[in-house]
């Protein structure tokens, strides 16, 4: 690929990182609606996507200590969000699964987005033109993978904070874009 300005290269790492502002504000303003820090909310997502869950594979895949895995569940728990029960199999080891009441609330305030998105994006890209954006995304999304581990193997020059972002609200101003 170009790495002059202006190429297809620069273009395309532009338009990720645009894209990927647009998701994280898009996770904002779900968290800030849903009353959760993004951490809480991308816990969310991970249980909607596995119906059920071991706490020590929620830390791993959010890269949480023990003690900030068992705040979160905390707050999820008293928010009514989840629930945690025993394993049917290792007494010693607990599942967390998703509400009902939560995954409802999540649907009902994401569903607008899928729907719109998988009507435009159909009518805008032929099926072949989208199965090479799939290829694109899913193979991106192994080399970020491979930095975020890179990046959890560093050390932190500080104590290390939990409980994700909280802050409400867009971080950018004075940019367009449409979702």
């Amino acid at each position: 690929m170009s790495s002059e300005e202006g190429g297809v290269g620069h273009r395309l790492g532009r338009a990720v990182q645009e894209y990927q502002s647009a998701v994280d504000d898009y996770d904002r303003e779900t968290a800030r609606l849903l009353g959760v820090n993004e951490t809480d909310l991308r816990c969310l997502e991970i249980l909607l996507a596995t119906e059920e869950i071991v706490p020590g594979a929620l830390g791993e895949q959010l890269g949480l200590t023990t003690g900030s895995v068992t705040a979160m569940l905390d707050r999820l728990e008293k928010l009514g969000y989840l629930t945690r029960g025993p394993h049917p199999t290792d007494r010693r080891r607990t599942l967390v699964r998703v509400t009902p009441e939560a995954a409802e609330r999540v649907y009902a305030l994401i569903a607008p987005f899928i729907e719109d998105s998988t009507r435009q994006v159909g009518q805008r890209y032929s099926a072949e033109q989208l199965e090479l954006v799939a290829d694109f995304l899913t193979f991106s999304q192994g080399i970020q993978q491979q930095h975020v581990q890179r990046l959890r193997a560093m050390p932190s020059p500080g104590p290390t904070r939990s409980g994700g972002r909280q802050s409400p609200g867009p971080r950018r101003t004075g940019t367009t874009g449409t979702r």
